[in-house]
Order: structure tokens, then C-alpha cells, then sequence
């Protein structure tokens, strides 16, 4: 295959950055994405100029390190697919693809395709954990879960906060994964000591870091690469409204 990449190029956060045009040829429809760029720097290297900066770690769709926007869509054009595991069959002969970062307030451009995502971990600290006692294990049995509400904390745990929700947000909102970290550990028992002061904590968090608001356009959910559904947006508003509404003397349900 030969290809067309535009790619956003960009020194650093306070430079100006533009797309740059580079072909690319004989490449194998069985590479993944990040291999194409890989064979790109090569190139670049060869040439002696500047490779392309981007994140990558696990290369398995595991970590979330691999976040672009590849032709105006977060991880790629197939669903449930992070960058790393998108592969070059997925693509035609010829074609021409625009490669950006994230582009969100919240995600500064370090630079190329490597954007800043601490915002993401400053709400996790904030309270995406649970505050235990140091010891053995407990039996497995002690407590007793409803199988729904171990099927949907699973649900949201599979997040692995790799940004595309951002990205793909017209606001900028990190709502996903706020509510994905949020409702897996307010579903399970171990969650509940802490549930309301964890839902306030972190919604602050999130508003501080500069990400957007939540308007329920859906973007975010249709480019998780774990498929974490919009419902659980639900899940976080609840649990906000039951905290504020204790905050202010007024019992939740």
C-alpha cells in the first residue's frame, strides 16, 4: 500500500503547529497504526529529520497511551479499536489520512501527537479509591454482590482513561471517564463508605482541571475503545444529586 499522511507537527506547547504532508510506501496491510508511524520515522531518521512524537506503551489496547485522531475521528475509524490495535487493512491503496492530537482545553500539546493528560489522574486522585484497612484478604464469599451491579461495576472499570472521550467531545468533557471511575467502585460494597464525598470530590476535580460540560451528545461513548455506555452518565448524575442534596441537609433516596 501507498499512502498519503498528514500529520499535525508542533515543537512545543507554545508553538505554532500545522499539518505536514509525508507518502509513505509498501506498506503491509497486516501493520498496525503505530507501526505505519514507526516506518514513517524511520524514514524521517534516515533523512535526518525530526521523527513524529507520539504516545504508545502497550501496543495491546490495554494501556491507553496511543490516543490520535485519525481523518477527524479518536482512535480511528473502527469501533471498540484503540490506535494501536487499528490495522492497515482497514485503509485503501492511496488513500490520504490526517493524523491529529487530542484537541481539548484540558489536554496541552507537549508536542506532535503527545498531549498532556494529567488533568485525567488529578480526578482520580481526587477519589477514584477506596480508603481499607491493611491485612489478608477476605473470604471471597463475605460479601455478597447482586450479579447486575458486579456486571455493570466491571463495565466501567474496563475504562482505560486513554482521553478519546475528550477528544471526541464538542465540550471537552471528561464526563465518561469521570463516571467511569465514579460508578465502578460506588456499585460494589467496598465503594459505599466513601460513595458521596468521592462523587463531589471528583466532579470538582474534573470542572478545575478546565474540561467542559456534560450535554449528552453521545461522542464519547461511541469512540470508547471498551464501549463504556452513556447510561453510566446516568449513574454519576444520580450520585452527584443524592451528595449535593446531603450537602444541603436534604436526605437522598
Amino acid at each position: 500500500m501507498n499512502l498519503t499522511l498528514r500529520i499535525w507537527r508542533q515543537k512545543g506547547p507554545d508553538d505554532p503547529g500545522r499539518m505536514v504532508t509525508y507518502p509513505v510506501t509498501d506498506i503491509s496491510p497486516d501493520m498496525s497504526f503505530l507501526e505505519l508511524l514507526d516506518v514513517l520515522n524511520e524514514q524521517l531518521t534516515l533523512e535526518g529529520k525530526d521523527p513524529v512524537s507520539f504516545d504508545h506503551d502497550c501496543r495491546e489496547g490495554i494501556c491507553g497511551a496511543c490516543g490520535m485522531v485519525i481523518n477527524g475521528v479518536a482512535h480511528g475509524p473502527e469501533r471498540a479499536t484503540t490506535a494501536c490495535q487499528l490495522h492497515m487493512r482497514h485503509f485503501s491503496d492511496g488513500d490520504t489520512i490526517d493524523i491529529e492530537p487530542w484537541r481539548a482545553r484540558a489536554f496541552p500539546v507537549v508536542k506532535d501527537l503527545v498531549v498532556n493528560r494529567g488533568n485525567l489522574d488529578k480526578i482520580v486522585a481526587a477519589g477514584g479509591y477506596i480508603s481499607a484497612p491493611t491485612g489478608s484478604a477476605p473470604e471471597a464469599h463475605s460479601q455478597l454482590v447482586r450479579k447486575a451491579d458486579a456486571d455493570a461495576a466491571f463495565e466501567s472499570a474496563a475504562c482505560i482513561g486513554c482521553g478519546a472521550c475528550v477528544a471526541a467531545c464538542p465540550n471537552g468533557s471528561a464526563t465518561l471517564f469521570l463516571a467511569a471511575k465514579v460508578t465502578h467502585l460506588s456499585l460494589l460494597p467496598q465503594g459505599q463508605p466513601e460513595r458521596l464525598t468521592r462523587v463531589v470530590g471528583m466532579v470538582d476535580a474534573h470542572d478545575e482541571a478546565g474540561f467542559g460540560g456534560c450535554t449528552n451528545i453521545g461522542e464519547c461513548s461511541a469512540v470508547c475503545p471498551k464501549e463504556i455506555p452513556l447510561s453510566t452518565i446516568g449513574r454519576l448524575n444520580r450520585d452527584y444529586l443524592r451528595a449535593t442534596r446531603e450537602r444541603n441537609g436534604t436526605p437522598g433516596t
